[in-house]
């Protein structure tokens, strides 16, 4: 990747997931050591009052870190942050998009900043972010 090639503008290759099932949420459970029986426990999830359970926060995080890896190597991952906007069901198929929305220097490293995104197959959000890259 070349900064000089870069645009603001430019978008990332989009990222589009399996439907969500409790197979996912119980290796990701597993692999997190996030045993939330939210996530994983149906009967505990009713009596939150949720239809089922749902998957973790942190893997839609861990999905959008999977689109930048994908895109760039992790040693230029500079930030990365999110902010959860919608519970992701079962059944959903996410996907993970990014766009280039500044180009910039900091202490002599050209960076980009990526405006990153997660959405269900009915186009709703459920994860924004964004992410400093070293190029």
């Amino acid at each position: 990747m070349d900064i000089n090639t870069l645009k603001v503008g430019d978008t990332l290759p989009a990222l589009t997931l399996a439907p969500v099932n409790r197979t996912t949420l119980a290796l990701f459970a597993g692999a997190s050591n996030d045993h939330n029986p939210i996530h994983i426990d149906i009967d505990y999830a009713r009596r939150a009052r949720m239809p089922d359970v749902f998957a973790h926060g942190m893997l839609s995080m861990a999905w959008l870190g999977r689109l930048l890896t994908q895109w760039t190597d992790q040693r230029k991952l500079r930030e990365f942050g999110v902010r959860f906007t919608g519970i992701t069901h079962l059944g959903h198929e996410i996907t993970c998009t990014g766009k280039v929305v500044e180009k910039f220097e900091h202490d002599g490293e050209k960076r980009v900043r990526l405006e990153l995104h997660t959405t269900n197959q009915y186009g709703e959000a459920k994860v924004l972010g964004d992410a400093v890259i070293a190029v």
